[in-house]
Formats: structure tokens, C-alpha cells, sequence
């Protein structure tokens, strides 16, 4: 099932792709937001029988959104305040791009509970992924300061689980196209969707390091959020902070749907569950959303991850023009991130409409609040 109005020529190809597997369960769902991705859309749902698909995760596992409410008035906050204090003590302490810390963070800031020695990616990584904790990221990632329709300040996060998640989920990726070669799988490799067994052992030593760096990615979003809180104190001590809401939107889990326990495959996609709290992120420029999911089972009870993209990296800096992309954020008077043309492939421009993205899925989650972006800092 699809609820996007349109779908690229690329995504519609990886979702034929995805029909020939012979272990895919029920249907498939693809979100208003899907776009083509790498083997497997991005916006997609699909749930298997006893296989992982790694490339049906992707590689930024455990990528997601967090946001907190704070008791402060955003239009209370003045313009210079914003941009010297908070802006700038914000990007102070958290790197953000490819950068990391200079130093090792506490390892009370990383998962616990796992034994990581017998994680054959993540113990090798796990001195990297120490300076990398609490660390922004690339691409589309971002820190959003909104306001709510009762002016309220909200802090919003997009970030993932870094060069950890990247390493897992090639070598898996890897493991998996190898070990099809091997038992001679009747999936074409060219079409980029080899699958572990669940009888194999690599499936759950995969399973083990994905379910890391959704902890990692998790850890990663709450250390920003923690250090944000911090710098919007130091300078409003009087602010309080309601608790976080987070979601993830690139993993696969255990679940139970039409009667069969499969594992599901979200990439790019959100866990919407009946009464489920969750977070749509807009474009840089556009509202976003914090909803309250419907539990629709028809889309394996989940919803969009944001707008989706309408061009590609490529041709949003060929084709979108870099003045009239800066004019639109500073006649809404937002403190933005678009400075010169590769800045592009993040603008409002590049993304689809979120308005008719949240139109198109009325039936998987309902809006609960409503947010406008004051100021933006992209990866």
C-alpha cells in the first residue's frame, strides 16, 4: 500500500525489487513521504519471514528525532540573545558536520548493558564512537529551535548513530551478500537486498549490533539535548524542560501483525501505534508536528518520518536558487542555515510540501501539536 501522492522512478524500481522477495509478509507499506533510497526506499515498511534485511535498515541505524517543550516564550527572546548566546554556546558544544570531540566523553554517556567485547563491529569502533557521542552529524541532520502555536520554545533534534551505524550496517551488508553467493540465493545480488537468515549466526550478531546503535543513536540525541538544555539555562535559569519525546525511524523489530510474528523493517519510516507519541519533522522552513499515532494496521502501524525529498542532493543545487531560498526563511524572520549553493541540497526547496505529506496520512496519526521554526542548525 502507498500513501504517497507521487512516487520517483527510483523508488518505484526499488519497490518492484522488494515485491520479488520471496519472504516479504502480507504487503508492503510506503509512506507519503518515500523516496528513493539505497535496495529499499526510504519511507518503507516491510515485514519478513525469518530473515533481516540490513540494507532494509540502512546504514545511519537507529537515526531518529527527539524534541523537549520549555517553559520559555520564544517571541520573548531577543534576536541577539538568540543568535550570540544560544546559537553560538549551542554550537560550542555539540560538533556538528563531521566534526567529533577532542576528547573521549564519559562512557556513563553510552549504552549500557551490552557486552561489547563480543560485538565484532562496535568493540572495534567503540573508542571512535566515544568522541562521537553527542555529536550532530552530516546530511539532513539537524537541532531546530520552534515555537508552538501557544509560543511556547521546543527544541528538536534529527541525528543518528554516526560513523558506528555506517560500519555495521556495510559489514552486515557485506556478510549478508556473501553468504547469499554462497547457499546460491534466488535473490538477484544486483538489486542490492541480501537478506540474513534467522538460522544463522550472522543474523544474530547483526541483530545484537543494530540493537547497540539504536542504543548508541538514542544516547547520542539525549547527550545534545542534555548539553542544549544547558547553554538555553545558563542563559534563562528560570527555564524549565519537559521530559523528551524520541523516536526512531531507521531499525527492524520483532512484532506481531495480521496474526504472525514477523520482524518488521522501517527505514526512514515511524512506529505509529494507537496513542503512540511521535514526532514528524517539516523541511528547514516548514512546521513540524508532534502526533499521537492511529494504530492503522495497513501500514504495519506506522507513519512518515518527515516531508521526504522531491529532488534529489543533486539536482536540489542545480536547480533551486540559493537568493530566493535564503530570502523565503528570512521574510519568516528564521535564523537559518543556507549560505551557499551545496547548502541547497537542505532547502525547503528540495523537500515535498508537509502539509500535504500530514493531508495524506490523516488515517495513521493525528497532529497534537503544531511547531514553527525560530532558528536552524544543519549538519
Amino acid at each position: 500500500m502507498i500513501w504517497a501522492n507521487t512516487v520517483d522512478a527510483h523508488a518505484q524500481e526499488e519497490i518492484r525489487n522488494l515485491a520479488s522477495l520471496p519472504f516479504i509478509f502480507h504487503h508492503m507499506a510506503f509512506m507519503p513521504d518515500v523516496h528513493g533510497g539505497k535496495g529499499m526506499p526510504i519511507g518503507g515498511v516491510v515485514a519478513t519471514l525469518g530473515v533481516v534485511i540490513p540494507n532494509a535498515v540502512g546504514v545511519d541505524i537507529g537515526c531518529g528525532m527527539c524534541a523537549v517543550k520549555t517553559s520559555l516564550a520564544a517571541d520573548d527572546i531577543p534576536s541577539d540573545v538568540l543568535r550570540k548566546q544560544i546559537l553560538r554556546g549551542i554550537r560550542k558544544a555539540i560538533p556538528i558536520g563531521m566534526d567529533r570531540h577532542g576528547s573521549p566523553q564519559d562512557e556513563a554517556f553510552m549504552p549500557q548493558g551490552f557486552d561489547v567485547d563480543t560485538l565484532t563491529v562496535v568493540s572495534r569502533q567503540y573508542k571512535a564512537a566515544l568522541r562521537q557521542v553527542g555529536t550532530l552529524g552530516g546530511g539532513n541532520h539537524f537541532i531546530e529551535l520552534q515555537k508552538d502555536t501557544e509560543g511556547h520554545l521546543w527544541i528538536m533534534i534529527h541525528s543518528g548513530s554516526r560513523n558506528l551505524g555506517k560500519q555495521v550496517g556495510d559489514y552486515y551488508n557485506e556478510k549478508a551478500a556473501n553468504l547469499n553467493k554462497w547457499f546460491h540465493s534466488k535473490v538477484e545480488p544486483d538489486i542490492n537486498l541480501p537478506f540474513l537468515p534467522i538460522q544463522c549466526p550472522e543474523h544474530r550478531q547483526y541483530w545484537n549490533e543494530m540493537n547497540y546503535c539504536i542504543e548508541f543513536a538514542l544516547c547520542n540525541r539525549k547527550l545534545m539535548m542534555e548539553r542544549i538544555c544547558s547553554v538555553i539555562g545558563e542563559v534563562y535559569p528560570e527555564a524549565t524542560f519537559e521530559p523528551m519525546i524520541n523516536i526512531a525511524h531507521n531499525y527492524a523489530a520483532w512484532e506481531t501483525h495480521f496474526g504472525k510474528n514477523v520482524i518488521v523493517h522501517r527505514k526512514g519510516a515511524t512506529r505509529a501505534r494507537l496513542g503512540e507519541v511521535g514526532i514528524i519533522p517539516g523541511s528547514q522552513g516548514t512546521k513540524s508536528y508532534i502526533v499521537e499515532g492511529l494504530g492503522n494496521p495497513l501500514s504495519f502501524q506506522s507513519c512518515s518520518h518527515g516531508a521526504g525529498r522531491s529532488l534529489s542532493r543533486s539536482e536540489a543545487v542545480k536547480t533551486l536558487d540559493l537568493e530566493a531560498e535564503k530570502r523565503r526563511l528570512e521574510d519568516m524572520g528564521i535564523v537559518h542555515a543556507i549560505r551557499t549553493v551545496s547548502d541547497l541540497q537542505e532547502a525547503a526547496g528540495a523537500y515535498k510540501d508537509i502539509s500535504e505529506v500530514m493531508a495524506s496520512q490523516s488515517d495513521l496519526v493525528r497532529p497534537l501539536v503544531e511547531l514553527s521554526p525560530v532558528a536552524v542548525i544543519k549538519g
